[in-house]
């Protein structure tokens, strides 16, 4: 089991992933949206790997992203790692293989990243990262909601669009690749 995981081909298609979360992420970090779309990477490795695969690409990228760019990126190492965990678990169990599927799968990654970011973000950083999500924290502290309270909603609303999309964006990949790419990815089943 162990083998599969760190395969010459895994460790490409995570390298891979990796160098999607990335470019996905400093993309949607400059145009500053409320959005993260950072996760893609993560979830096509953690579909086709698993999800100790998925724990570590996600792990990774933040790691890596920290030191290249964004420091407050390695701080959310551990809401990267949750993304990977509970997309390999739910691939394991068909939340794939269809787009209603994957939307609730998206639904149930956000809950989770919900549970380990809003501490994160509201400890380390008073609710502010840099984000484009940085507006809707303020605005709802503004209008009279605790830092906590405003930290959590805007987390919530965010990922929930984020996860729902980046859940279709990769069903929607992986079932557009050739046979040929995918044939050495038994969980392919998983999307299809």
């Amino acid at each position: 089991m162990a083998h599969r995981y760190f395969s010459s081909q895994s460790l490409t298609l995570m390298v891979i992933a990796i160098a999607i979360n990335m470019i996905g992420g400093q993309l949607i970090s400059m145009l500053k949206l409320p959005i993260f779309l950072d996760s893609i990477g993560t979830l096509i490795s953690a579909i086709l790997l698993g999800p100790v695969a998925g724990c570590l690409t996600g792990l990774l990228t933040n790691l890596i992203w920290g030191l290249l760019t964004d420091p407050i990126a390695a701080a959310f190492a551990p809401v990267a790692m949750v993304i990977g965990l509970v997309a390999g678990w739910l691939a394991r169990a068909g939340w794939f293989r269809s787009l209603p599927r994957a939307v609730v799968s998206g639904i149930v990654i956000t809950l989770a990243v919900t549970v380990v970011a809003v501490p994160l973000r509201t400890a380390l950083f008073g609710g502010v990262t840099g984000s484009g999500a940085d507006l809707f924290v303020a605005w709802m502290h503004s209008m009279g909601q605790n830092l906590l309270e405003s930290v959590a909603i805007t987390v919530l609303g965010a990922n929930l669009v984020d996860k729902i999309l980046t859940a279709v964006i990769v069903v929607l990949l992986l079932r557009n690749l050739p046979q040929r790419t995918t044939r050495n990815f038994p969980a392919m089943s998983a999307v299809r």
